[in-house]
């Protein structure tokens, strides 16, 4: 009996933690090149065609359901492009390969995992039966190629819009840059950034520059290797020249009268451990991803180096206007843990190739009724800035976040730069902020 549970537990161990079936080789090609195969098809979907309220119901099954209900009442049409690859970077995907099945899940759903270096945590396909297979993919978004090792958005502009007047009500103009202080695995220094004596795994540095009323309002959000730690998050307002740090609880307040929190940067700027989430299922969905240089793009401003932005259309303006294609998506369901956060759930299509969170994905409220919807429209990056070829990541190019409810957005236009030389790690410090005048 004794000599049974000693072959038992080791199996009882592995399932518990996750790790019953490991990755195997064949899982890292399949997650960095799921279109290996060929690439997915729908019926009547082609590229070059659109869709719009009239003929939506027949694509029904490769929406996500807040976006099919944007465009089943009209605020939106759809331009369909061809099913491209986005490349991640060999250096992630030699990580990834180096590291293979070092990452063990803690001992309970929310717990730091270990044995991390770097590259894709859990690269096997995920497993329907598995009751912490969303958990895995959740630790894949966290340490995911996002903006690569580091780069800025300079210039990034947001307006703020009437969906039933299409008036701008406000417009600012940011810098947002991000760096990653641990498992670099691309740009020097590599692996990490060093000294770090707090732990900082990641890290938001936001810079306002227009309009006068919010210019030099800074915000700054320090992300700890240990996820069981709140992040530290300080905001700066010029006309107060005082640095004042953000309760946890403002991460899902309004970000200066916009349609985001804090908490939906990037998809989702959170804590693994602030969520319980769940894997629904493998299936294909349209996803906003387009070559840039390849769109007809906005004539209303121009960058001194010719660059120019996504326009936007639709109800409102609110709607970028890039193409979208059929993707390979794991459907992700994050539930809150707190009880009197104001999102009853967040529904995310992750893109099986980039494994980002900010595609496509739904914001339900606490009634659980559908509250905003939000589009990030990726530029694969050898088709955008010259700097950006070779990245190996996808360039956030445009974004809308629709208030369904209030019939309002915000949307964004962004000029991404992966540039390293852009990043200094002193930017990250709160001493920054007293000194960003």
């Amino acid at each position: 009996m004794k000599k049974s549970l000693r072959k038992l537990l080791p199996l009882f161990v592995a399932a518990s933690f996750g790790t019953a079936q490991a990755a195997t080789e064949a899982d890292v090609e399949n997650t960095f090149n799921p279109y290996k195969a060929g690439m997915p098809s729908f019926a009547g979907l082609k590229a070059g065609m659109t869709i719009n309220k009239g003929n939506v119901d027949q694509f029904k099954d490769i929406l996500g359901a807040g976006v099919f209900k944007l465009i089943k009442e009209g605020m939106f049409e759809m331009k369909v492009g061809p099913t491209t690859q986005f490349s991640i970077s060999k250096a992630y995907i030699d990580a990834t390969r180096a590291n293979l099945n070092k990452t063990q899940l803690g001992a309970k759903p929310g717990d730091m995992i270990s044995g991390y270096v770097a590259g894709r945590p859990f690269p096997e396909e995920p497993d329907a039966k598995d009751p912490r297979a969303g958990e895995k993919l959740a630790w894949n978004y966290k340490y995911g190629v996002n903006w690569g090792d580091g780069a800025i958005i300079s210039p990034f502009y947001w307006q703020y819009r009437n969906m039933q007047t299409g008036k701008v009500e406000k417009e600012i103009n940011w810098d947002f840059h991000f760096l990653n202080f641990m498992h670099r695995t691309k740009d020097a220094p590599v692996p990490e950034i060093t000294p770090n004596p707090s732990g900082i795994f990641r890290a938001i540095y936001v810079k306002a520059h227009e309009p006068q009323d919010l210019k030099n309002t800074q915000l700054l959000i320090q992300r700890f290797e240990d996820d069981a730690k709140l992040d530290d998050a300080y905001l700066y307002l010029g006309f107060q020249r005082r640095v004042r740090r953000l309760a946890q609880g403002q991460a899902t307040d309004s970000f200066l009268g916009s349609d985001l929190m804090i908490e939906d940067f990037e998809g989702y700027n959170g804590r693994v451990s602030d969520m319980k989430w769940t894997y629904k299922g493998t299936k294909n969905v349209m996803l906003p991803m387009w070559n840039h240089n390849e769109l007809k793009l906005s004539a209303e401003r121009t960058e001194s180096d010719g660059y120019k932005y996504v326009d936007f259309a639709g109800q409102g303006g609110c709607f970028a206007e890039g193409t979208w294609q059929l993707r390979k998506v794991y459907v992700l369901e994050a539930v809150p843990v707190n009880p009197n956060h104001p999102v009853s759930k967040r529904v995310f299509y992750m893109d099986v190739q980039l494994q980002n969170l900010n595609g496509s994905n739904e914001i339900y409220d606490r009634k659980g009724e559908l509250w905003k919807v939000f589009m990030v429209g990726k530029s694969h990056a050898d088709h955008h800035l010259p700097v950006n070829k070779g990245a190996g990541i996808g360039i956030d190019d445009a974004f809308s976040m629709v208030d369904v409810q209030s019939k309002h957005c915000t949307t964004g236009q962004f000029k991404g730069q992966v540039d390293p030389k852009k990043n200094p790690p002193r930017l990250f410090q709160v001493q920054n902020l007293r000194g960003g005048d």
